[in-house]
């Protein structure tokens, strides 16, 4: 994610990370990255984090901070906006054209836009947590500070009472709140669960209906490695045409496996991904188990 910010942003970017292990933190640190401002959790965490932890598991805590870490942003650094984007984000286009579309309003949500077939609104939520933008405003940190009441009080990974981690808080912030503006650009939202609502032409353009934007980035959701391995949960859950692999899976993956060496290079304890020379049992992979258009 950081490396395509670099690509298309032509450094006019900040990215705030916030290490959530000594392993990440110490890797972070020593990568030197521009543009990017390394936070730990001993900078980070305050009384009322503290006291939720040891209620949470690892993921669930990190649901729960993340409108915290929005937040510490905004007031530690005195920035005017921030958005939140999660690490499985890789951008095509420069994302300033979805941060301008916020207008006069002082939060920015994005929709999941499902497609029918993978249609989880009423488990996962209408909006997804994946790029959202707050305004340093009295509406934006209004929004902001209520979203983290919410989550300092409930935030787990079940379903409960019509909550589910942090984001079916969002459903209803466009009714709650008069300053929520939701995205309109669909460049910006593409992920496996809405695909098959979208063509992609080869130069990454984006149609949806008569409309069409250039591709600011895709989700790669639950896209990972396990023990070294590529998981293939991901593309046993969502079916996607052979053209979105070639387009941007193979890349991505290439892309991974190129910094994955680099951290290999820094740290003992950096799981090793599969090298270049597998990548063609990856390819034959794909290849096995999605048609080819």
């Amino acid at each position: 994610m950081y490396e395509s910010l670099c690509e298309i942003c032509e450094g006019g970017f900040h990215l705030y990370i916030f290490a959530f292990d000594d392993v990440s933190l110490s890797v972070l640190r020593q990568l030197n990255l521009k543009n990017v401002t390394i936070i730990s959790l001993q900078e980070f965490e305050d009384e009322e984090l503290l006291r939720v932890k040891p209620m949470r598991s690892k993921g669930e805590y990190c649901w729960t901070c993340s409108s915290s870490t929005i937040l510490y942003c905004l007031k530690h650094f005195n920035l005017p906006h921030c958005t939140y984007v999660d690490a499985d984000l890789y951008f095509y286009s420069n994302p300033q054209v979805l941060v301008d579309e916020i207008g006069d309003k002082s939060v920015l949500i994005t929709l999941h836009n499902y497609a029918p077939e993978y249609d989880q609104t009423k488990t996962s939520g209408k909006y997804c947590v994946q790029f959202v933008t707050f305004r340093n405003d009295a509406k934006g940190l209004k929004v902001l500070k209520w979203w983290r009441n919410a989550c300092l009080d409930w935030c787990y990974a079940r379903m409960e009472d019509g909550k589910f981690g942090d984001q079916k808080y969002l459903d209803d912030w466009t009714e709650r709140f008069g300053c929520v503006h939701v995205l309109k650009n669909f460049g910006g939202g593409l992920a496996p669960w809405n695909r098959t609502k979208y063509f992609l032409s080869e130069n990454l353009q984006v149609s949806y209906g008569t409309q069409q934007y250039p591709l600011c980035f895709y989700h790669f959701h639950d896209l990972k490695f396990s023990k070294g391995k590529l998981n293939k949960t991901h593309f046993s859950c969502y079916k996607m045409s052979f053209s979105y692999f070639r387009l941007l899976y193979i890349p991505y993956i290439k892309k991974l496996l190129s910094v994955n060496k680099k951290l290999c290079q820094v740290s003992d304890k950096v799981v090793r991904y599969h090298s270049y020379e597998k990548l063609k049992m990856i390819w034959a992979f794909l290849k096995k188990y999605f048609r080819k258009k």
